[in-house]
Formats: C-alpha cells, structure tokens, sequence
C-alpha cells in the first residue's frame, strides 16, 4: 500500500521521483484543437507532469471547474498560462477566460489516438491509412502538418 504524500497545502508531491506515474485517457469532444486533434480523438495523458509552452494539456475551465478542456499552453504569464486552442474561429480559450492558474493544469497529453474508420469506411486503403496515423505522440509545439501545408 502505497500513501499519498501531500505537502503543507494538502498538495501530492512529485509522484515520478517515487517512480509512479499517473496515466489516464481523456477524449476530445469539440473542435477548438482542430486540425492537430479532432472530435473524437482519444489523448493518452500524464497527470501531474511538467508543463512547457508549446504542450497539450487537460485543464478545468476557469469558469466552469467541472469542465475539462483541452488547450495547447502558449506562454506563462502572471496569474498563470495562456492556453489556446489551435483553431482559431474557436475563442474558448485564454482570449475569452485569461490566464490559467497552475493549480487547474490537470495533464499534459503524450499521445494521440484516432477512432478507427467507421463502418462504411473500412476498405483496406482507409484501414492502412488509419493504422499509419492512428497512435502519434503530442509534442510540444508540434501542430497539424495539414495545417503547415495551408499555410505556405
């Protein structure tokens, strides 16, 4: 048996010094992080990981805290991160709500997983294309390469 241990503000410390990392699923259900993440998608995630700017992350809405939202982390600014989705006609994001106190950072995304094709779609062509962009890490900074290809 393993007990938490928490520091004077009943906070868990470092888990990974311990060796235990915390890892959990969550899914994507709006397109604010369209194109790098669609409706859908699946992120495996690290709770209580280090965040950087550029990252995915998982955090609780500033006005809402039983919503999870999922935003790329820009910069840290006072009061917390900045954090905005990747699609820009979605303002649901440090635009509309400001700065994201650290204490709302509940993950950072480490991989992304897509739904497999539906059923209509399940010819061998759709189902090798999905097996070679099914399962791709979430980098920091890293963005749709759909995207870099519209912007140019």
């Amino acid at each position: 048996m393993v007990q938490e241990q928490v520091d004077e503000r009943g906070h868990e410390l470092d888990r990974e010094r311990r060796g235990l990392l915390r890892i959990g699923i969550a899914e994507v259900y709006n397109p604010s992080m369209v194109p790098t993440l669609n409706p859908g998608d699946q992120l495996v995630v690290r709770y209580g990981a280090a965040v950087r700017p550029g990252d995915v992350v998982v955090l609780r809405h500033p006005f809402r805290q039983d919503l999870l939202i999922v935003k790329r982390v820009v910069e840290r600014r006072e009061g917390g991160w900045w954090v905005t989705g990747d699609n820009p006609l979605v303002e649901n994001d440090s635009r509309e709500f400001g700065t994201v106190p650290d204490e709302f950072v509940v993950a950072r995304a480490w991989l992304r997983l897509r739904p497999p094709p539906q059923a209509g779609q399940r010819s061998a062509t759709a189902l090798l294309s999905w097996l070679a962009s099914a399962a791709r890490p979430v980098r920091a900074g890293e963005r749709s390469l759909s995207r870099r290809l519209r912007a140019r």
